[in-house]
């Protein structure tokens, strides 16, 4: 992988950026779609692409468990395995073993949990995670890390920045054999100097990139604010920045503005089969009855697939049915939203125009929410 800055902004910490792997090249910064289990759920890779998608997450802790690296690696990686041609960046699993703590123990050598599936025990280490994501085949693949409770104690999240630090070490040792792109992932929960410790024992380290780990897991927007714009200030300008499970539209574009370079969260796919849609206004709720004969597109002027062919009112009778065609018609148009957002954000940066940008989109969401235009769920 290779990553250079293409331009600065002038107004902010916000850069024009660019990643080439062998998968193709892509400008930064992007958003990257949860594709999970090897799926963005709702839509084909040809869908994805046609909205805009150009690189997705997958996750290791998934496919290990099902259909098994292994069997993925034998039918050509997932690359093939799924028929996405672009660039695919997979997540160590240590978000997994955070959120199903219920299932696992930690100990200084990796996870030892049992299967959400069957409750069959498994254990992910260091060289196991890089074995998994050199099998999957993977442009860019994370170390394994724990990702503190929010709000942990001061002593629990400093143990669990020096044994992510511990893991990161072993990851680089085991992923110079894989010839993937190797990110660390930077912990250390809402306290200033663990995250200093922990991006400066990674940086250290030399990894192809960074990512900021262990937020929007309970903390309130301010407090994760501070938390990026201190731990950017520790990591070079020469590697990209990945700020991990962050993705309201209003998130990415302060974040941009702080120096991050790439995003992903379940939000436009998730939203998108509960029947929240984004738009430019704000959030569309397409079950309110105020849609029930409305003839209009999601947002007028969008040209993704679904605005192009069908009305509000279809697409709550499809939500309301609970039709399948539902998830998949919501999914594309939230898909080319974020798309288009980033689209948008890297041409203001471009142009040296973000802060107007910025001013704009929120003017533009406040005036619709005087108006009673904007919802919320």
């Amino acid at each position: 992988m290779e990553f250079r800055v293409l331009k600065g902004c002038k107004s902010s910490k916000a850069r024009l950026g660019e990643i080439v792997t062998d998968h193709g090249r892509l400008e930064t910064p992007v958003f990257m779609p949860v594709g999970t289990a090897g799926a963005i759920k709702g839509v084909s890779p040809e869908e994805a692409k046609d909205a805009g998608v150009e690189i997705i997450l997958a996750n290791t802790y998934h496919l290990y468990l099902r259909p098994g690296h292994e069997l993925i690696e034998k039918l050509g990686g997932l690359h093939s395995f799924m028929n996405w041609s672009g660039p695919i960046l997979t997540d160590s699993g240590g978000f997994q073993t955070f959120s199903l703590s219920k299932l696992r123990t930690i100990s200084p050598d990796g996870v030892t949990f049992r299967s959400h599936l069957d409750g069959s025990t498994h254990f992910l280490g260091p060289e196991k995670v890089m074995e998994i994501q050199r099998a999957l085949g993977a442009d860019i693949i994370m170390a394994l890390d724990e990702c503190a409770p929010f709000e942990a104690e001061h002593d629990y999240v400093l143990a669990s920045v020096k044994l992510t630090e511990q893991w990161a070490r072993q990851c680089l040792e085991e992923g110079k054999k894989n010839g993937q792109a190797l990110f660390g992932i930077v912990q250390g929960g809402i306290y200033p100097e663990l995250r200093e410790m922990s991006a400066k024992g990674l940086v250290s380290m030399g990894f192809d990139g960074y990512a900021l780990g262990g937020l929007s897991v309970g903390e309130d927007r301010v407090k994760r604010e501070r938390v990026i714009r201190l731990t950017r200030k520790f990591l070079p300008d020469e590697k990209p920045v990945y700020l991990m499970g962050v993705g309201t539209p209003e998130d990415i574009i302060e974040s941009v503005k702080m120096g991050v370079d790439m995003f992903d969260c379940v939000m436009p796919t998730r939203n998108a089969r509960n029947g929240m849609l984004f738009t430019h206004k704000g959030k569309l709720i397409i079950k309110n009855a105020r849609y029930a004969d409305d003839i209009s597109p999601i947002q007028e002027g969008c040209s993704c697939y679904t605005c192009s062919n069908y009305s509000r009112a279809y697409l709550r009778h499809l939500f309301l049915s609970k039709e399948i065609l539902s998830f998949r018609l919501n999914t594309i148009h939230n898909l080319y939203y974020y798309a288009r957002l980033m689209s948008r954000i890297r041409q203001a940066i471009r142009e040296d125009r973000l802060t107007e940008f910025s001013n704009d989109f929120y003017s533009q969401r406040n005036n619709n929410q005087e108006k009673g235009e904007v919802e919320s769920l």
